[in-house]
């Protein structure tokens, strides 16, 4: 059953368009190789991206700062697989992931053919918690830039999702009331909760299709979408 009223479509980027995981995955099996990082490279990843995800949370709540995530989450997961880099060499990682991660950009399946289809009938932008200097790249670089009108980021407000001043903002900035606007993301809090607290309608992109039970609107591929836009 279509969605009425809707004009105005706002996506979370990583983990929602952009495939993080497997971005990820790749660009740590680059740096690892470029700086001689003789770890096994599944080993880290397993233990790298719960703590990734906590060190984001983190983030989020105003509780560290960018610096703190970037350092805290790989001296962690190094930690948790017995290799012990030196603050040296683990600042010169920091940089490098940063630098390859926007180099690699894998999208979800169905991103462009769900975004094409989009832009005949709604205006599509994006609201962001990622670094403003890597989310532009990650646009520009996987093609899909000029499929939005607006890219809000959370450097740019201030304040990161579920922030209720950010999704003001984006849709102050998109000229967009809530009622006409709905918001895709894969974060329960920070996307789903965060539009719905200030009168948008969302949609969560259960990417890893963890909880059908689920009693909101839920997509596991983004071309189910197309249900209700």
């Amino acid at each position: 059953m279509k969605l009425k009223n809707i004009k105005h479509v706002f996506f979370d980027l990583d983990h929602t368009l952009w495939d993080f995981d497997k971005n990820s995955a790749l660009t740590f099996k680059r740096i690892f190789e470029i700086h001689n990082i003789e770890v096994d490279l599944n080993n880290f990843l397993n233990v790298y991206e719960p703590i990734n995800l906590k060190y984001w949370k983190l983030y989020r709540e105003e509780r560290i700062s960018k610096p703190d995530l970037r350092y805290n989450r790989l001296r962690e997961a190094f930690d948790s697989v017995a290799y012990f880099p030196a603050d040296e060499v683990i600042d010169i990682l920091s940089i490098s992931y940063i630098e390859h991660l926007t180099t690699i950009n894998y999208l979800f399946e169905g991103t462009v053919d769900l975004l094409e289809y989009l832009k005949q009938n709604y205006q599509l932008h994006i609201i962001t918690n990622g670094f403003s200097e890597a989310q532009e790249r990650k646009l520009i670089n996987s093609n899909i830039l000029d499929y939005f009108q607006t890219v809000t980021n959370s450097e740019q407000v201030g304040v990161k999702k579920p922030n209720p001043r950010i999704f003001n903002f984006a849709m102050q900035v998109a000229s967009a009331a809530p009622d006409e606007s709905i918001m895709i993301g894969d974060n329960i809090e920070a996307d789903v909760e965060g539009a719905e607290n200030v009168g948008m309608n969302s949609v969560w992109f259960d990417y890893k299709n963890s909880n059908k039970d689920y009693t909101k609107l839920r997509i596991s591929k983004l071309n189910e979408l197309k249900n209700w836009l």
